[in-house]
C-alpha cells in the first residue's frame, strides 16, 4: 500500500479558495459574455480578431478556464493525487487566458491584472503543495536524520 502525503492544510485551503474564486468568475464571465450581450464591452475591440461577437470568447472562458478550475476542485475534493497538478494547470490556463485576451483586445484592465495574479498564485501554491519547497534544515525527522544525511 502506497502512502500518499497530503499537502499542509494552508495550501489545500488556499488552493480551494483561489480555484473557487476563479471558477465563479469564469461562470459569471461566461454568462455575461454569452447571454448578457458581452457585458457592455465594445465590439470595436474585436474588430481585428477572429471573433465577431463575445459569444465564443465567453464559451471558451466558461469551458476551458472554468472547466479547468472545476476539475481541480473536484479532484481535490475527492482527494486524488493529481489534484495539485490540476491546480497548477488551472492556474497556467488562467495566465494564458489573460495573455491571449490582452493580445486579442489590445486593451488592459485591472481585472486582467487580478486574474493574472490569481493564476500565478494558484500555480505557486500548487507547486508548494506538491512539496517543491525544501523543509527547514532541522525539521527533517530530527537532528539525527540530518546528521546522517550530511
Amino acid at each position: 500500500m502506497e502512502t500518499v502525503l497530503r499537502p499542509p492544510r494552508r495550501w489545500r485551503v488556499t488552493l480551494a479558495i483561489i480555484a473557487g474564486f476563479n471558477l465563479l468568475s469564469a461562470v459569471v464571465g461566461f454568462v455575461g459574455l454569452t447571454a448578457g450581450g458581452g457585458l457592455g464591452l465594445p465590439l470595436a475591440w474585436l474588430h481585428d480578431s477572429v471573433f465577431s461577437s463575445y459569444v465564443w470568447p465567453g464559451v471558451i472562458l466558461g469551458i476551458v478556464v472554468g472547466g479547468s478550475q472545476a476539475l481541480a476542485l473536484v479532484a481535490q475534493r475527492r482527494r486524488l493525487r493529481l489534484a495539485w497538478g490540476l491546480h497548477a494547470a488551472a492556474g497556467l490556463v488562467m495566465i494564458v487566458w489573460v495573455f491571449v485576451e490582452i493580445a486579442i483586445l489590445l486593451v488592459w484592465s485591472p481585472l486582467q491584472g487580478l486574474y493574472f495574479a490569481t493564476g500565478l498564485l494558484q500555480v505557486v501554491a500548487a507547486v508548494l503543495a506538491l512539496g517543491a519547497w525544501p523543509r527547514p534544515f532541522f525539521a527533517v525527522e530530527g537532528a539525527a536524520a540530518v546528521h546522517r544525511t550530511l
